[in-house]
């Protein structure tokens, strides 16, 4: 029975510490009077992704490229079709200019870059079967350009933000950080707790890694995107996952690559790249319209993710 209540305890203190983080994020770019975007971009993208770093780094040192790419891959499509769409459907998500023709088209074609590096080796058939530290250092690169955009952002936009924060700096740095780590463990609560409760009850592998493990490291995205979308933070909504994403793209799988050079990757085929680079693609095609996320958007994004893991678990 310990299982059960510590899996309660997990999804109490996720939703309570995503609600003080969006809190304390808002309060930290309203004290530096720069945009609620750029620390949803940085700072909360970063944060929630330290599941996907952890278990990037320890895939790639044991020379098990595979896992560490089903890790980004899986993450990303789940954070864009199931994240997003969810919070669209709770809460429709109004999106600025910048957002549509800057920041999503960014993702696209960092997406891209990374589908192509990844099946050079399917579509040309001489090649290795691996995923290269060259190919570690284009990600790499891919993120500078992110970085230079950032730095754009915050120098055009810097003093224009006049909101009142909620906390000073000081509490705000505070918190952003407490609330990091909590929601970071709270996911590990979860899983743990699920997987064993899940491994009692029968339940296979396949079904435990798919939808436990994967989705469960996307906790901290789903928590934060719902709860911002509730508050009306939509910065901080969208933000946080094409930030994430861009971060799990060139960093997550990026650095390890560089630091620990070529592995093997295998189980891989177009279908999974194709949908990872159609679900950005949907994204900002919907975005455009109206300049808004709806629920009937949300749906269609939730339904293609749904699809696309009932492919995945039935193949």
């Amino acid at each position: 029975m310990m299982e059960y209540l510590l899996l309660i305890i997990g999804f109490v203190l996720i939703v309570k510490f995503s609600d003080i983080l969006v809190d304390a994020a808002c309060s930290v770019a309203n004290n530096l009077k720069i945009p609620k975007i750029v620390i949803a971009l940085t700072v909360m993208a970063f944060g929630t992704c330290a599941p996907e770093i952890a278990i990037s780094f320890k895939s790639i040192s044991a020379g098990n490229g595979s896992m560490a790419l089903s890790n980004v891959v899986g993450s990303c499509i789940i954070n864009v079709l199931m994240i997003i769409g969810l919070a669209a459907i709770i809460s429709p998500i109004k999106v600025k200019n910048d957002t549509i023709n800057k920041e999503v088209p960014l993702l696209c074609l960092i997406t891209l870059i990374f589908s192509i590096l990844v099946l050079d080796s399917t579509l040309v058939s001489s090649m290795p079967n691996n995923i290269t530290r060259f190919d570690g250092i284009i990600l790499l690169l891919l993120f500078m350009i992110f970085v230079f955009y950032l730095y754009n952002i915050v120098k055009e936009h810097k003093n224009k933000n006049r909101s009142k924060p909620k906390y000073g700096m000081v509490k705000s740095i505070i918190l952003v950080i407490i609330s990091i780590f909590v929601v970071a463990k709270a996911s590990d609560l979860i899983v743990d707790n699920a997987v064993i409760i899940a491994n009692n009850l029968g339940v296979s592998h396949k079904i435990i890694t798919m939808i436990i493990i994967v989705i469960g490291t996307s906790l901290p995205e789903l928590t934060m995107t719902v709860r911002s979308a509730k508050k009306h933070e939509f910065d901080i909504a969208l933000g946080n996952i094409i930030g994430t994403n861009i971060f799990n793209i060139c960093i997550v799988l990026g650095l390890p690559l560089i630091i620990y050079g070529d592995v093997p990757i295998s189980d891989f085929g177009i279908i999974d790249f194709v949908i990872l680079f159609t679900s950005t693609v949907v994204l900002y095609i919907f975005a455009k319209t109206d300049k808004k996320l709806n629920k009937s958007e949300g749906i269609v994004m939730f339904l293609i993710f749904v699809c696309y893991y009932a492919y995945i678990l039935l193949v």
